[in-house]
């Protein structure tokens, strides 16, 4: 019996491998579309590179369609439904996560599922990153392939702050103390938004309501105590709190200009990295909150009407290979953390990551600790629009 199952599992890798060849073989000549988040050239340059190497080994042409916001994405696709252009559409892959994945699922704007079909995907780390297979609280369900880890990190030049504020509590006494000294980036930014959340979540008593929609619960009385804490925190923010960064990179300029003493990441080897490249002064280091911060991972998707579904997959592929991961994790490069279990990597390829040097201020697993789980995307939604309409242009 045990033969048998043994030569049906290898009778079903040869079948996959066959497909896989026919995969590569539809690609090969293909051009796709990749619509991905452009507000970083350091993420910009790997991408570049992503596709230099796709292009150069399988004759897959990469074009990154640069977005601000992913949600642009999502609403062009779903016009397409919407105009009956259920093929040849315009987007090929999209880096997404969280309410935009959440969207699109809603709205059957996804192909799939096609992610068990990667040769690479077996490397990923099911067991150990549970997030890969849950994106923020909506299973994924084959539905969008995971390539990138990350968790909130808190940026502080030691030159300037001694004692780190580890709560939510300490840091508004901390930025009373030290007015202008703090900022955050202006919602609907991923990071801003982030940085809500873990606001919400370390005011509330009980954050498990956040794992279920926002409509199941009285959202004004669940996002009070954040409101009065946004409203006693912001005249003591940068520029009085009337005014944002835009984005990571801004306020990560803000700290290298010496405009702040401290700033967000999504990245934990960012410090590093931008050190590593003159973009922050070397005494600049990472913390985290002592209950912990939110962790999620990215995907990658493959619209329901992509024109070249083949060469996406390819791509996708690519981007899981302990090559492309070893790279994105070198803060040289990107610093962004490894999906896959290196556990159960071949040796060569483990040996890749094991000669990552992560940089001085990057902080150790044990150190980030276990991630806390996404709010449902519902409720980074209403939390926005909540945002806005308190302290957004014109209040």
């Amino acid at each position: 019996m045990r033969l048998f199952a043994l030569a049906l599992t290898l009778f079903a890798g040869l079948l996959r491998a066959d497909d896989w060849e026919d995969t590569l073989a539809e690609a090969r000549g293909q051009t796709v579309y990749w619509n991905a988040w452009a507000g970083d050239e350091r993420i910009n340059d790997y991408i570049d590179w992503v596709a230099d190497t796709v292009s150069d080994r399988f004759g897959v042409t990469v074009r990154h369609v640069k977005v601000a916001d992913t949600a642009e994405v999502v609403a062009r696709v779903l016009a397409e439904k919407a105009a009956g252009r259920d093929s040849e559409g315009s987007v090929d892959l999209v880096w997404i996560n969280g309410e935009n994945f959440a969207a699109m699922k809603a709205n059957d704007l996804l192909f799939g599922p096609w992610t068990g079909s990667l040769p690479n995907y077996h490397y990923v780390d099911e067991a150990g990153k549970p997030t890969v297979l849950v994106d923020f609280t909506i299973p994924v369900a084959g539905l969008e392939a995971p390539w990138g880890i990350a968790q909130l990190v808190f940026m502080v030049d030691t030159a300037t702050v001694d004692e780190f504020p580890r709560t939510m509590a300490a840091l508004r006494d901390w930025a009373k103390a030290n007015p202008g000294r703090f900022t955050y980036p202006q919602p609907p930014d991923f990071l801003g938004s982030t940085f809500l959340k873990q606001a919400l979540i370390g005011l509330l008593d009980d954050p498990d309501i956040l794992q279920t929609p926002a409509d199941q619960a009285d959202v004004e009385a669940v996002t009070a105590p954040l409101w009065d804490y946004l409203d006693e925190l912001h005249p003591h923010l940068w520029r009085g709190g009337r005014a944002f960064p835009q984005n990571g990179p801004a306020q990560r300029r803000l700290l290298a200009d010496g405009e702040v003493d401290m700033a967000l990441s999504f990245h934990p080897p960012e410090a590093s990295s931008a050190i590593s490249q003159g973009e922050l002064p070397d005494t600049i280091r990472t913390f985290v909150l002592e209950d912990g911060t939110i962790g999620n991972t990215h995907f990658v998707a493959i619209p329901y009407n992509a024109t070249h579904k083949a060469g996406a997959r390819v791509l996708a592929n690519f981007l899981l290979s302990p090559e492309a991961q070893a790279r994105k994790l070198d803060p040289e490069h990107w610093g962004d953390f490894t999906v896959l279990d290196l556990d159960a990597l071949p040796p060569a390829e483990r040996a890749r990551f094991e000669m990552i040097d992560l940089g001085i201020a990057t902080l150790s697993p044990e150190e980030l600790g276990t991630p806390l789980p996404e709010p449902h995307p519902s409720w980074m939604e209403a939390v926005e629009a909540l945002w806005q309409s308190r302290y957004g242009a014109g209040n």
